[in-house]
């Protein structure tokens, strides 16, 4: 079955992307700079809230650089989210936006057995070092990727090519960033089995409203029809 995950605003949202079918979620304190760190309190709100699995956006600035000044807070925050029960951080880092921050990321994730390296990588200006590079970190087991800084519009063939030729990056994947359902058969078909919703769960796209359990109901029901 194909994973389906639902960015949440807070336990709220959370409630309603489970009820839809949502398989797990991804918390943000806010949608500011493309989603940033959500506080100890609110994770912990989430996940007395739901039965699914959260993972909590670990970025604590705009960009995708590691500022070394906040090195301490991130892994204080880091080990603060694992303490509360979290499944696994979301976070993405680029060393001088030509590949990843190996050292920073190795160093955030260390005895996780689970994490997503988040759209840093669309930003990335040698995609294919920097896919190199993921495919080498312990424990990840998601990428979340539109396959271009300006949605799976523009990134959908090279998404599809990727996954086509390795299997470990289709396993990897998981497709978000303006994701639409027309797009979700093709990324199927080609070995993509997660995917990742934001605004398509929110009546008229709008982050100001709460998660639809009935919109994320409908994405369920058409991951559940290509699964057969």
């Amino acid at each position: 079955m194909a994973l389906l995950e639902v960015i949440c605003l807070h336990e709220n949202d959370a409630k309603r992307a489970a009820q839809g079918g949502a398989d797990r979620i991804e918390l943000v304190g806010t949608m500011d700079d493309d989603g940033l760190a959500p506080s100890p309190e609110l994770l912990a709100r989430t996940l007395s809230a739901v039965d699914i699995p959260v993972r909590p956006m670990l970025r604590l600035d705009g960009g995708f650089s590691a500022d070394p000044r906040r090195r301490d807070e991130m892994l204080g925050l880091v080990s603060t989210y694992r303490d509360l029960g979290a499944d696994g951080p979301v976070l993405g880092f680029l060393d001088e936006a030509t590949g990843v921050d190996v050292e920073t990321v190795t160093e955030l994730t260390q005895g996780w057995p689970g994490w997503t390296f988040h759209r840093a990588i669309d930003n990335s200006l040698e995609p294919d070092k920097a896919w190199v590079q993921l495919l080498g970190l312990p424990g990840l087991d998601q990428v979340l990727t539109a396959g271009s800084p300006r949605g799976i519009e523009y990134g959908l063939d090279d998404l599809i090519a990727r996954a086509e030729a390795n299997p470990r990056v289709a396993e990897l994947i998981m497709a978000g960033g303006g994701l639409r359902p027309e797009h979700v058969p093709w990324l199927y078909q080609a070995g993509v089995q997660a995917f990742h919703i934001g605004s398509p769960a929110r009546p008229q796209g709008s982050w100001k409203a709460w998660i639809d359990a009935d919109l994320v109901r409908s994405w369920r029901d058409l991951l559940d029809r290509l699964a057969g």
